[in-house]
């Protein structure tokens, strides 16, 4: 099976995705899986690289992927392009004057949902996106896979869309009655206006005292967060926060452990669903930003298993699986709690559809201590986004 790998991406978090896409391609089981590397440059346009970048950072353990960014190898996503595969027939997929040279593609991949500027085919069975953030975790490259008809791992479009938009996530969990982080939103429009803004500012300091958190709505790593003790630092966190996003939250401070939980499987099937050995987030920061999640070797403690009592334990890891499946999770995802460290009550604080996923990160770690190594996790969701792909395929779509 050809698994092209996404990575790279329009975000904020686009060199955490080199990385995880580096770790990516030297897990998965080649002697049964080819894979094909797809880089998103910076500004968004995808390019498919050649095999010796592939080959370079399995040859070298400190290499990290790159993009070589070939107009020649410019990447065009085909709406309905992988239609044909699916039905089973052969696709001819020849560029302007190549007299039959591409010839017929393998029904097997998705032939002709991604081609080159030439019009040739770019062989994939299944894409693997490994993007965090923005334009690659927040549904919009999934919706595009889906109009192309290529299988996919991970969450889907809507899910990913949701879980991306922090206010939306609480909204629904609260919806059905899961504990939250107390917030208050504000929209691009109420910052524009003085009046509207000095009252949602004021509204703020009246429920919560400080400090308070705040951060963009739908930004992942910490990206634009920060932590506010006064007035004029909320204001100018605020500030901040709206150069990453067009909606922001202002949060109270709740004095917490940070606890979090990995959690796999499909939504329509909540029997499928499975979480693993809960991990903390011991920071020596203010807080867990992203120089600590990222740049500052000392910047956290990551405790494997989470030293918890096992009834504490037990009941968070059911609260993740229920807020995982109220979203319609699939494939998988990060659920990140706050334990008072005074009262031990619960807070919901965000889900993550794409989690930091190198071999040392907090997600693979916790479900490789629960007995799932990283290279049969990479198997299962590439299995899973395959499951789904056929079961979605079976649906109609018209009458």
């Amino acid at each position: 099976m050809t698994v092209a790998v996404l990575y790279g991406g329009k975000s904020g978090e686009h060199e955490v995705s080199l990385v995880s896409a580096t770790s990516v391609v030297r897990a998965v089981n080649r002697t049964v899986h080819k894979i094909v590397l797809i880089g998103i440059a910076k500004n968004g346009v995808w390019y498919v690289q050649d095999e010796s970048e592939l080959e370079r950072v399995l040859g070298d353990d400190k290499a990290v992927l790159s993009i070589n960014c070939k107009v020649e190898n410019t990447v065009y996503v085909v709406p309905g392009g992988g239609a044909h595969a699916a039905a089973g027939t052969d696709v001819y997929v020849g560029g302007a004057g190549s007299e039959g040279a591409a010839g017929a593609c393998s029904a097997s991949g998705a032939a002709g949902a991604l081609k080159r500027g030439d019009g040739s085919a770019i062989d994939a069975d299944i894409v693997f996106p490994v993007l965090h953030g923005t334009y690659g975790e927040d549904g919009l490259v999934q919706g595009l896979l889906e109009m192309a008809e290529l299988p996919y791992c991970g969450n889907g479009a809507e899910s990913s869309a949701l879980a991306m938009d922090k206010e939306k996530t609480k909204t629904v969990w609260q919806a059905k009655n899961l504990p939250i982080v107390p917030f208050v939103c504000i929209c691009s429009g109420e910052y524009a206006d003085k009046s509207a803004l000095k009252e949602k500012l004021d509204g703020a300091e009246r429920r919560f005292a400080y400090p308070m958190f705040v951060k963009p709505c739908s930004a992942g790593s910490s990206v634009g967060a920060s932590k506010a003790r006064n007035r004029a630092e909320l204001e100018n966190a605020v500030a901040q926060a709206f150069v990453w996003d067009e909606k922001i939250l202002i949060e109270t401070c709740i004095d917490a452990r940070e606890i979090e939980c990995s959690v796999t499987g499909d939504s329509v099937n909540v029997q499928s669903i499975r979480s693993y050995t809960l991990g903390e987030i011991a920071p020596s920061h203010d807080f867990y930003d992203y120089e600590a999640k990222y740049t500052d070797p000392a910047g956290a403690r990551l405790l494997i298993p989470a030293p918890l009592e096992k009834e504490q334990s037990q009941k968070i890891k059911q609260l993740a699986e229920k807020a995982y499946a109220v979203l319609d999770c699939s494939g998988l995802a990060r659920v990140d709690f706050f334990v008072d460290k005074k009262t031990g009550d619960l807070y919901l604080n965000e889900i993550n559809t794409m989690p930091g996923f190198t071999s040392i990160s907090m997600f693979p770690k916790m479900c490789a201590h629960a007995g799932l190594k990283y290279s049969d996790l990479i198997e299962l969701l590439l299995q899973q986004g395959l499951e789904r792909f056929k079961r979605r395929r079976s649906l109609k779509t018209s009458r």
